[in-house]
């Protein structure tokens, strides 16, 4: 008797979101298709709000241009970027899901050393369900994993982990390099596929890369802010990192974990490095007095709500990273409103009458 071939149900089909930041039509899902087509899109769409964006057939997906952010959020739209791909965080806020995976549009399906291809979002649902290790290192890596488990010397009384925040993916062909990196190695590919998984030990920093990303929006969503970027602002780049260095510091509060490592994505299209330095300049002078603020903060006992934590966050960022630049004082205020909108976006569970249409297909 010949075997029916079921599909299994995808994992969390009704609890994730996937936001897309883009300024182009979006024919790469396509390539996406088997792994995405069951879930639904929120398309975060950059640049002229009246320009088409063209979504392929057959996917669940909303559309916000800059004039739905403005009429949804109003004067606190401000806090969103513009002309740059920080703009994606406003769908982290108007989702009301439980999860969220983040891709851009130049990351196309990898595939591992067998040749066969990598699903990114079921390797990132795996991290996520499965807990962390921040306080004792596992020396062979993600210790949830099929054939792996703690090792000898392993405390027992911190085996049962931490939950999961947020997963972090990486990507093969292109490395996510700054300009000066970029402009020194044009040539340079990765080709290295590493199966590991590891949780980022409690106290250690590490530069987020928002292309291939998910996190549990419950546990840690409002820090996921990616501060002020692009039209108007004096750097660009550096959204996806200050997110990072902000939601390390609250995870490391909170008691919560961040992993990285798999799964891989392709990334497709090495950006001009040219222009990329004229978006980095300033912070690659600035990240050296950045990352020694974040090193140094810590948050009060008051600090019980990842809300409680930012806020108290953006207080040092005026406080200590005014006296770097202005720019900074800005930064502090765009926190604080971020908070503000998301908190009134997310009210109550299920409220939509905050939030007015947005082109749902």
């Amino acid at each position: 008797m010949a075997e029916t071939s079921v599909s299994p149900t995808p994992l969390l089909k009704d609890e994730l979101d996937i936001v897309i930041p883009t300024i182009r039509n979006l024919d790469f899902l396509e390539m996406w298709r088997p792994f995405f087509q069951p879930y639904h899109l929120i398309i975060v769409q950059d640049g002229d709000p009246s320009k088409v964006i063209k979504v392929p057939e057959g996917f669940d997906y909303e559309l916000y241009n800059r004039n739905d952010i403005n009429r949804i959020l109003g004067p606190k739209a401000s806090c969103i970027s513009f002309k740059d791909s920080a703009c994606r965080c406003f769908g982290y806020m108007v989702s009301k899901k439980k999860y969220i995976f983040t891709i851009d549009d130049d990351c196309f399906v990898a595939k591992d050393p067998s040749g066969k291809e990598i699903n990114a979002l079921e390797q990132h649902i795996k991290n996520l369900l499965t807990p962390s290790t921040p306080f004792f290192f596992n020396t062979l890596y993600d210790p949830y994993r099929e054939g792996a488990d703690f090792v000898r010397g392993y405390p027992f009384s911190l085996r049962e982990g931490v939950p999961t925040a947020v997963s972090h993916g990486l990507w093969l062909n292109i490395p996510d390099y700054d300009a000066p990196t970029q402009l020194v190695k044009p040539r340079e590919r990765n080709t290295r596929f590493v199966d590991a998984v590891l949780t980022i030990p409690k106290g250690t920093l590490f530069p987020m890369c928002g292309m291939n990303l998910a996190f549990n929006r419950e546990l840690i969503g409002p820090a996921m802010y990616f501060g002020l970027m692009g039209d108007g602002q004096p750097i660009g780049r550096y959204d996806d990192m200050w997110a990072g260095w902000c939601m390390k510091v609250i995870c490391d509060h909170l008691e919560l974990g961040v992993k990285t490592g798999l799964p891989y994505i392709w990334h497709s299209k090495a950006s001009n490095p040219f222009v990329n330095l004229k978006k980095e300049y300033k912070g690659i002078y600035w990240q050296e007095e950045l990352i020694p603020f974040f090193q140094a903060a810590t948050l009060t006992e008051e600090c019980t709500t990842v809300q409680k934590c930012y806020i108290e966050l953006s207080k040092q960022v005026r406080a200590k990273l005014g006296k770097v630049d202005d720019y900074f004082i800005k930064l502090a205020d765009a926190m604080l409103t971020w908070i503000e909108a998301w908190d009134e976006l997310n009210q109550a569970e299920g409220d939509s009458t905050e939030l007015p249409n947005g082109a749902k297909k």
